[in-house]
């Protein structure tokens, strides 16, 4: 194990060189890791950029687009040729369709290579001809992200953290039974171990539903190949001091070390350790819905994802010496659309504040964050109705669950983030004083006129953030 892991960083690093020397030396590289936790609009954030680099119209926040200076846009194949590709097309197309619906969610890593050709500008504008940036973008599901973490804990760890946490979740009583009346001591029996697994994957599910992030292996809940085989089949029990061989505490301490090993550290390895820039997309909203343990869980969880990203500017020098980091880190509450825009500061200052830590830790270590609310797809329009003599500032869209549509007002956010987050730290159940309402709306139908590419909220001051010193 230690041998095979000092081989593969010393394979990392002959990588992390020559991927320095070809930045320096041909068309530069930006690898753009986009995740999120569960139902934040990775797949549609990622079809959105795409088409609004494509089609530019909508972009006037970046600055090499409003000033002109990007000539061509166009796709070209991945250069990982064992990657699978993002399905651009038809993802475009579900959302682009006269009958407009959500593409499928994140369920693996895929890539996609965007090209831009761009003219240089200030000093170097009347020398030097365009170049080309190639935009490598890596999608891949959050709970992937989260299972970093898993790294530097022991079974033992893990499960001690896990049985703890599930002790206040409702839907983690039938779970917790089977957990405590397991006799891990007593010789592996692979039918009770699959029972407990199918139990804690059941948990997991419904967690996830009930709006915590906090889920914990994400292959358990995005298997793929992997489904029914032993890596994935393990749970956390109760701690032992000294488990018999052969038992099935020991057993379920043998497979989390194959799972780390085999799964967690392949994925670092492969992929998350060469990535430069990163989004982090999070459907706060979602978590402020579902009450203040859901927005406390977030917050908890979004410093924990922080400890995967090696975080650090990417100087040519460091990456010779030290290996890739990530340099940019965005943090962006998505579904914008889903409150009138008089509320998105509120929902932005929200989102710098349940990110805090994760923030500090990160700037501490040189790597530039930010935080912004933006929706990479507007599927509502504005208005103001006045409702039992208050006005009250709307949005209208059409509803997924009837597809009539409907003018709605979720709730008003506080100005101060600390009205939601101290209750949440306390383990309140539910709010005072407020009743927030989220509703899930369709995609709108568009009408895109040459240029255009679909609209949104702010996301090309995300791609400016993201790449813009880089055209």
């Amino acid at each position: 194990m230690v041998i095979g892991t000092i081989a593969d960083t010393i394979t990392r690093s002959v990588e992390n060189v020559a991927d320095g020397v070809t930045g320096v030396f041909m068309d530069p590289v930006i690898r753009l890791g986009v995740t999120g936790l569960a139902r934040s609009g990775k797949t549609v954030f990622i079809t959105s950029l795409v088409a609004n680099l494509l089609d530019r119209a909508r972009m006037p926040g970046l600055v090499a687009a409003s000033e002109g200076r990007i000539t061509a846009a166009y796709l070209q194949p991945q250069p990982d040729d064992t990657m699978p590709r993002f399905e651009y097309e038809s993802h475009l197309s579900a959302l682009t369709s006269r009958t407009p619906h959500w593409p499928d969610n994140t369920r693996s890593i895929s890539e996609l290579r965007l090209s831009l050709k761009v003219r240089p500008s200030g000093l170097l504008a009347g020398i030097q001809g365009p170049r080309t940036v190639h935009i490598d973008i890596v999608d891949y599901p959050g709970e992937w992200l989260l299972d970093l973490g898993l790294l530097d804990k022991s079974y033992a760890v893990w499960s001690a953290e896990t049985l703890e946490r599930l002790q206040t979740r409702d839907s983690a009583t039938d779970f917790r039974a089977m957990a405590k009346a397991e006799d891990g001591a007593q010789d592996l029996d692979e039918v009770r171990a699959q029972a407990l697994t199918r139990s804690f994957t059941d948990y997991l599910n419904a967690a996830r539903d009930a709006g915590y992030s906090d889920l914990t292996p994400g292959r358990f809940l995005l298997p793929g190949d992997l489904a029914g085989s032993p890596v994935l089949t393990f749970a956390p029990l109760p701690p032992m001091d000294k488990a018999p061989r052969k038992s099935l505490w020991r057993e379920m301490d043998r497979r989390f070390e194959a799972y780390k090993s085999r799964v967690v550290t392949l994925f670092f390895r492969d992929h998350f350790s060469r990535i430069d820039r990163q989004v982090v997309l999070v459907d706060a909203l979602g978590a402020i819905h579902q009450g203040p343990k859901a927005v406390e869980d977030l917050r908890r969880t979004m410093v924990d994802i922080l400890t995967a990203f090696r975080p650090g500017r990417n100087a040519f020098l460091s990456k010779l010496l030290l290996g890739k980091r990530v340099e940019k880190i965005l943090f962006a509450a998505t579904k914008a659309d889903h409150l009138h825009h008089t509320q998105h500061p509120r929902l932005t200052a929200i989102m710098e504040a349940l990110t805090r830590d994760a923030r500090d830790r990160a700037r501490f270590a040189g790597a530039e964050t930010q935080s912004m609310s933006l929706a990479a797809l507007r599927a509502t329009t504005e208005e103001t109705l006045t409702h039992q003599g208050r006005e009250l500032d709307c949005v209208r869209g059409t509803l997924l669950s009837t597809g009539k549509t409907a003018a709605f007002y979720p709730g008003a956010l506080p100005e101060d983030p600390a009205h939601l987050l101290n209750p949440a730290r306390q383990g309140a159940d539910s709010w005072l004083d407020e009743d927030y309402q989220i509703m899930a709306f369709a995609p709108a139908p568009l009408s895109l006129k040459p240029g255009e590419g679909p609209p949104h909220i702010r996301l090309d001051r995300a791609a400016q953030f993201l790449i813009g010193d880089r055209l």
